[in-house]
């Protein structure tokens, strides 16, 4: 039986872990902060005290942190006690800077590493129904198998190296915030117009323009109502990191900076641990 252990029990990381122990892998987890990670004891994973603890048995380590310091923090602390022939899934969204900055630091402790940040929120977490974008050697593709299995519907390859995975991620997270902004913005401009945003919606509403998601996210603006599926400030790094990635090869990052901005305001007015629909508050001028 594979023995996994996954580093980060937030938003996504506690959805994950709850269907790698239910797909009968021998499952320990770890948070930060404990009682995030505690409830999924309940769900047959055992709760580690530390990383190092967490990881000591391990043949996958999964990490769900939220950007490239806080991994790169937790697996210095971890990757001592890895054991031999050990694996490690980079999950989280970091950046292609902070990939290779995490392949290297796998590399000085001579364990394996795979790129592989997935597309989805909360609820795909919690129904095992992720798109694992990965990027890693042939040699190791079958010891993660079984985890890329229960956390996803499907496993995209993209190539064999650090950062292969990250570059499809950045590209898909460009189209999804560039969605959701342009929603925000229709929404907002709407009720400064004094007119229903509802009609909006509807008025795209099975048609070439319309969007499954700009339906939910336009609802959630509507109603001024965030749970987070993907938070705010997730949105902020991730636009960031994007415009990065656009600046560094050759392409213009006005459009995302612009995006990243309206982001940052919403997180600033209050608003980051709500869902990124709240981004509807960066382009109210009130």
């Amino acid at each position: 039986m594979t023995a996994v252990t996954v580093l980060g029990t937030g938003i996504m990381g506690a959805g994950m872990a709850a269907n790698l122990a239910k797909a009968g892998l021998d499952t320990t987890v770890w948070n930060r902060s404990p009682e995030k990670a505690h409830p999924l004891a309940d769900a047959g994973a055992r709760v580690a005290e530390d990383p190092a603890e967490a990881v000591s048995g391990a043949d996958v380590i999964v990490t769900m942190l939220f950007d490239a310091d806080s991994v790169a923090e937790v697996m210095q602390r971890a990757l001592p006690a890895a054991k031999a022939g050990a694996t490690w899934v980079q999950t989280a969204t970091v950046g292609l800077e902070g990939t290779d900055r995490l392949a290297a630091l796998a590399g000085e402790h001579g364990v394996a590493f795979v790129d592989a940040p997935v597309l989805g929120t909360r609820q795909p977490a919690e129904a095992g129904q992720l798109v694992v974008l990965a990027g890693g050697p042939q040699e190791v593709r079958k010891a993660v198998a079984p985890v890329f299995g229960a956390i996803g519907s499907r496993t995209v390859w993209v190539g064999e190296k650090p950062g292969d995975g990250h570059r499809l991620k950045l590209v898909a997270n460009s189209w999804v915030l560039s969605l959701v902004t342009a929603t925000g913005q229709a929404v907002a401009l709407a009720q400064a117009l004094g007119v229903d945003p509802q009609q909006w919606l509807d008025s795209i509403a099975g048609g070439p323009l319309d969007s499954g998601y700009a339906q939910l996210k336009g609802k959630a603006m509507i109603a001024e109502e965030f749970p987070a599926a993907f938070a705010l400030d997730g949105a902020v790094k991730d636009s960031g990191l994007i415009a990065e990635a656009l600046a560094g090869n050759g392409v213009s990052d006005q459009l995302m900076t612009a995006m990243h901005d309206r982001f940052a305001e919403a997180a600033a007015r209050g608003h980051a641990d709500e869902d990124m629909a709240a981004v509807l508050h960066g382009f109210r001028q009130k």
